[in-house]
């Protein structure tokens, strides 16, 4: 019988700009592999050779990966005292910033003010805007009691173009991120940005090897699916104390690997960034009909 035809396939790597050795595993995973797009993180130390390697890749789709924890803000330590320590690295517990920014007006408003200067810092690039999605899914977190941070995204994204977000509903079972997914679904609806139907990467964070990213392609799927990755160059010593356990460079290889390029052809998708399947502007409302149906 015949397999359902994908209407969009979407190959994303993550924290683009925080190490030279992501920065090298994007561009040879692009030139080499099925990638897509990446997300840059503007404030991240590899930031600005990212931007280099992207102008040198018009074909490689930029979106801007916000960063409100576990990394470094754009704005100095003294502009935004309650969010970053003196370093400029942000502290605190996701759980514990949420329940800050819904009742302190004034960390809120340091809030915003450091989503605004990433999305200034992005369109400084010269890079057009693919698509917006945060570090760790801040915008979208279950421990979250309020919709500050995506709202905020919403309304700054609008100034700068932005078109197009990651929901992160997990294409391999029940998450509990589901009911906030939904949520957040109709928001982006309200708002005309488009997203995709289905997510792959937060399940199988740090180990998308060749063996899972095959059995992604090989599931029946009409809607538009991200897979989500963190590819970079082989290393002994982690990236970040975070990602001490992440196989990189099993994700690297799951990229470039000839058996994922023909089974990602064998989907009859249109594979792309944002951009490429959205039509490189907001969602029509006969797209917006055909992705909540």
């Amino acid at each position: 019988m015949k397999r359902d035809v994908m209407r969009g396939l979407i190959v994303t790597a993550d924290d683009f700009g925080l190490h030279e050795r992501v920065n090298d595993a994007v561009a040879l995973a692009h030139a080499e592999g099925v990638l897509n797009c990446a997300s840059l993180m503007v404030g991240a130390p590899a930031a600005n050779p990212a931007v280099r390697i992207a102008h040198r890749n018009p074909g490689l789709r930029v979106g801007l990966h916000l960063t409100l924890a576990n990394g470094f803000s754009i704005l100095p330590s003294s502009a935004i005292p309650d969010l970053v320590d003196t370093r400029g690295c942000f502290h605190g517990s996701m759980f514990g910033n949420g329940v800050r920014f819904f009742f302190l007006p004034s960390v809120r408003r340091q809030l915003a003010n450091e989503i605004l200067a990433q999305f200034e810092a992005f369109a400084a690039t010269g890079l057009e805007l693919d698509h917006v999605n945060t570090h760790k899914h801040f915008h979208l977190h279950p421990t979250h009691l309020h919709p500050t941070v995506l709202e905020l995204i919403i309304e700054i994204g609008s100034q700068f173009g932005m078109r197009a977000m990651r929901l992160p509903r997990e294409v391999t079972g029940p998450s509990p991120l589901a009911p906030w997914s939904a949520w957040m679904k109709s928001r982006l609806d309200r708002a005309g940005i488009a997203y995709n139907d289905w997510v792959a990467g937060i399940a199988a964070t740090g180990r998308l090897d060749e063996a899972a990213l095959l059995a992604l392609l090989a599931r029946p799927c009409d809607d538009v699916l991200e897979i989500y990755s963190h590819p970079a160059t082989h290393d002994d010593a982690p990236i970040t104390e975070s990602m001490r356990e992440y196989r990189h460079a099993d994700e690297l290889a799951a990229l470039c690997s000839p058996r994922v390029t023909q089974a990602l052809e064998a989907t009859g998708s249109v594979h792309g960034a944002f951009t490429d399947v959205f039509g490189g502007a907001n969602i029509t409302e006969r797209d917006a009909s055909r992705l909540t149906a």
